[in-house]
């Protein structure tokens, strides 16, 4: 790749060197390894069957609706030293954007009420948006950001992540908000030929927790007490310590070991929907 090709000082690397400090943070880390042997195989039958999923959209899904389900203690965010619970599962996916040379966002609202086929338009329109420079209002800020000088770029950051983080005001249409990123953040780091990857907890986020999923990989693993080569999928987690616990993370682990098993629940609503209001 020639030098023109792509560019080193980006919005992004301009925010990130006045974002992030030495190290002294409440994140946490874990993972888990988990057999998507049949659930490759139910993406492939109903990709042939006219449904364009992928593993993203699955884990997708699962993840909304664990937090629903499983872990509501995650639907929320830190205001004025307190936890603020969400409405809804709101959820952001990285994407690749800038010929594939940066890395974006995309925002989906109430994921956790979706189906499988209505999560496929909604996830692709957002991409081709952000794909073609239409991003986000909060990602959008991230451009802005960066293109103010240094060491003024520094001191405008700190003040946005007091006046947001730390007091809880939000100005949405400016893409300042008190939890730009939703629920949580999920990254496909296999995209970029990563096994296992622990991704930051972006300060200015404010979100609870972001999940990377690496590469899928032949693995020998044990079914019914034998050994057999089997799909085997990372799924790596950061987690912000002020909001839940390693026991919750857990929670949602075990939620998502059980979900690959029967995928065909995602193609319907979920138990609760048109309950809550009713």
């Amino acid at each position: 790749m020639q030098q023109e090709d792509y560019q080193i000082n980006t919005a992004w690397r301009r925010v990130a060197a006045v974002m992030y400090k030495k190290p002294n943070d409440s994140k946490i880390v874990g993972s888990v390894e988990i057999d998507v042997t049949d659930l490759e195989a139910y993406i492939f039958r109903r990709r042939r069957e006219g449904l364009k999923i992928t593993l993203t959209h699955v884990l997708l899904l699962i993840i909304a609706r664990g937090f629903k389900e499983e872990v509501p203690e995650f639907n929320c965010f830190i205001r004025r030293g307190k936890p603020v619970l969400l409405p809804k599962v709101d959820a952001s996916v990285s994407v690749l954007i800038n010929r594939d040379t940066e890395m974006g966002s995309v925002k989906i609202l109430g994921v956790d009420s979706l189906t499988l086929a209505e999560l496929v338009p909604v996830l692709q329109e957002e991409v081709t948006r952000s794909k073609k420079g239409d991003e986000n209002a909060t990602m959008r800020m991230k451009q802005l950001l960066g293109a103010i000088p240094w060491p003024l770029r520094e001191w405008v950051l700190d003040f946005l992540k007091w006046l947001t983080v730390r007091w809880g005001v939000s100005f949405p249409q400016k893409g300042i908000t008190a939890n730009g990123l939703g629920s949580f953040l999920l990254t496909n780091l296999g995209n970029v030929g990563l096994d296992v990857g622990y991704p930051a907890l972006m300060p200015a986020s404010n979100v609870s927790m972001v999940l990377a999923l690496g590469n899928v990989n032949d693995r020998p693993w044990v079914v019914d007490g034998q050994v057999c080569v089997r799909r085997i999928l990372t799924v790596s987690a950061s987690i912000d310590h002020r909001v839940v616990d390693g026991i919750h993370i857990g929670r949602l682990f075990r939620y998502m070991k059980r979900t690959v098993l029967t995928p065909e629940k995602l193609e319907s609503k979920p138990a609760w929907y048109g309950k809550e209001d009713a």
